[in-house]
């Protein structure tokens, strides 16, 4: 099953909060993701059980190296509204008082690590739209897991986001080792995680 678009309905006034309001009230089956993603709303079916695999065993591994007063989230929207985007990450991390409170979203700005795992569905909507769109947003930290990648799962870290860009921080193949940077100062082995 692949991702599906839901065109916002075209006519004056078609702004930021119309699309809010859209992805809102979008009805779209049990476990499947809403997002906003470059100005359409996208319905993704839910994700395979690799994927939320590789998810759990990347939080596993976080929760040893944040501080008490972060947390990291599976469900929550990360707002960013400067490339009509409201996206929802396969793990967030921040504070934890930015996440407390009514709501269902957060600034971009706010978090200090984003976690995309790519799904053959929508692989480039991870590798393509959120990148640009975490990045413009000031997002310190990003890392895509991509089992899907030409054959050869890799994992990149992004970092140091200027003018809309990232540089890449790190790039290994599943197996290799990548190093998230401090705050976390975590050596992680990409070899746990399962190849889709």
């Amino acid at each position: 099953m692949s991702a599906l678009t839901v065109d916002p309905v075209p006519g004056f006034g078609q702004d930021w909060d119309d699309l809010v309001r859209i992805w809102e009230e979008t009805d779209a089956p049990e476990g499947c993701k809403v997002e906003i993603i470059e100005g359409i709303v996208t319905v993704s079916p839910p994700p395979s059980k690799d994927h939320n695999t590789t998810a759990e065993l990347l939080q596993r591994r976080l929760y040893g190296v944040i501080p008490d007063d972060w947390g990291i989230y599976q469900t929550l929207g990360v707002s960013v509204p400067g490339r009509a985007g409201l996206y929802i990450p396969d793990l967030v991390v921040l504070p934890r008082a930015v996440a407390t409170g009514p709501g269902n979203r957060v600034p971009a700005e706010e978090v200090r690590l984003v976690v995309e795992i790519t799904s053959r569905a929508n692989a480039n909507h991870d590798r393509i739209g959120k990148t640009h769109g975490y990045a413009q947003a000031g997002v310190e930290l990003f890392l895509l897991l991509d089992p899907w990648h030409s054959g050869r799962p890799t994992a990149t870290l992004y970092g140091e986001p200027a003018d809309g860009t990232y540089r890449v921080l790190n790039t290994v193949e599943y197996g290799e080792k990548l190093t998230l940077p401090e705050p976390f100062g975590l050596d992680l082995d990409t070899g746990i995680f399962p190849v889709s």
